[in-house]
């Protein structure tokens, strides 16, 4: 089977394992490619990207190119309500690209004639990934609740529309087994190495890893305060942690830089850090946020409570932390069980 060989081609597998792929020439913004690599969706929109002219993946995002009432113009104008732009910017980021993808499948219809058997068939549509399926639900709660606000109509259409349900803990949780392959794959001092402990002895999200810098320690307290939630942390430098930065200065503001000495962004370090992964072998499903997930693990383990765990994480509601903690309980509580049992004579 022959295979596609373009220039300018990026491609990488998100959480949720569906193969991305995008175009960037330089330091041009990049383009996201539709469809499967040589699809008529794909080729045409390479084809744009490449001469240059703007694809519907890249078109401004404002009012300008949506008619009035329509959903695309309803899109454009949450964008600029209280309660989109008050939200954390990679909150943004993430809610944009639901309802980009939204705008681009039904963005000239009429926001007043969507009914609920439409909403339905869309949820529906997408049950091979109840989570994005429910996701976009919420998207399209949130545009039709504003359609109301602004007299477009006078109902919700997403009401009694049922979300499909997870059968998922989430993000994959690192194993022990996980952790020590990495760790002997990567001896200290490697770049690999040093992502992966600010990751499992901080538990921080990668968007709080990539902006930690030598700044933030002070008489072996690393503090900073949380991108997605406002939180500020004070977390004690673990011994390994320490033994690992030891080994692997910087000269820059930020522990973690590109090869080029620029400071990631928090997708482009998930990209990389997804290339390590892949490099020891580890499951697919093995990303940072699986790291920080290992952490509030051991830290159940060790005995910590809920209260504790989160000061460590910065989580703001107990309902997290919690699973970790019952966890951890039902394993000493098995351990103690079988000890009473005793050895048979």
């Amino acid at each position: 089977m022959s295979r596609i060989k373009l220039r300018y081609i990026h491609s990488y597998i998100d959480r949720h394992g569906t193969q991305r792929h995008y175009f960037r020439r330089g330091k041009q913004p990049r383009t996201p490619l539709p469809g499967l690599p040589g699809s008529h969706a794909y080729m045409e929109a390479y084809r744009a990207a490449l001469e240059g002219k703007p694809t519907t993946a890249n078109r401004p995002t404002g009012t300008a190119r949506s008619a009035p009432g329509s959903i695309s113009g309803l899109i454009a104008l949450y964008y600029t309500t209280p309660a989109f732009r008050t939200l954390a910017a990679s909150t943004q980021n993430t809610y944009r690209g639901i309802l980009e993808r939204f705008r681009e499948a039904h963005g000239d219809k009429s926001a007043a004639t969507l009914k609920r058997e439409h909403v339905r068939h869309i949820v529906r549509s997408m049950q091979e990934t109840p989570s994005a399926a429910n996701n976009l639900l919420d998207r399209i709660r949130a545009l039709m609740q504003l359609a109301m606000e602004e007299g477009l109509r006078q109902d919700d259409p997403t009401q009694g529309v049922k979300k499909i349900p997870v059968k998922t803990d989430g993000f994959y949780t690192w194993s022990e087994t996980d952790i020590a392959r990495f760790e002997m794959h990567f001896r200290i001092g490697t770049r690999a190495r040093l992502a992966f402990a600010l990751l499992l002895y901080t538990a921080q999200r990668r968007s709080d890893v990539v902006r930690m810098g030598p700044q933030h320690i002070s008489d072996g307290v690393l503090t900073l305060r949380q991108q997605k939630t406002g939180v500020e942390v004070g977390i004690p430098i673990h011994p390994e942690l320490q033994r690992v930065l030891d080994a692997t200065p910087t000269q820059h503001l930020a522990f973690l830089v590109t090869a080029q000495g620029k400071p990631f962004t928090a997708p482009g370090f998930t990209n990389w850090f997804h290339e390590c992964v892949r490099e020891v072998g580890l499951p697919a499903g093995c990303s940072p946020h699986g790291l920080r997930k290992a952490a509030a693990t051991r830290l159940a383990d060790a005995g910590c409570s809920p209260h504790e765990i989160m000061a460590v994480t910065g989580h703001q509601t107990l309902k997290e932390v919690e699973r970790y903690t019952r966890a951890a309980g039902r394993r000493g509580l098995a351990k103690r069980a079988m000890g009473r049992l005793g050895t048979k004579a």
